[in-house]
């Protein structure tokens, strides 16, 4: 027997790829539960400001400094902000 999640979670990928933003939510809140950075990363990529704001508090509580450099050099005043929080501590 298959797991159904994974046609579950690829269909709600389509419907936020093709725009549905109660699929986007969804998909960042699953992310987030699961700690999933490169869904949430794919999802802030893509224009979803709730993802890159997950994608923030997860990196931090992960002490991720690489994600939250990459976030802060492309302009993400909060990444940075968290960045020199976790570096000068």
């Amino acid at each position: 027997m298959t797991d159904p999640e994974p046609t579950a979670l690829t269909l709600l990928r389509e419907r936020a790829d093709s725009g549905d933003p109660d699929a986007i939510d969804e998909l960042v809140e699953l992310a987030a539960e699961r700690g999933d950075l490169d869904e949430l990363r794919r999802l802030a990529d893509r224009g979803s400001s709730t993802a890159t704001d997950q994608l923030i508090e997860l990196a931090t509580e992960q002490g991720d400094l690489d994600e939250l450099r990459r976030l802060a050099d492309a302009g993400n005043t909060t990444a940075a902000d968290q960045l020199l929080e976790l570096t000068t501590e």
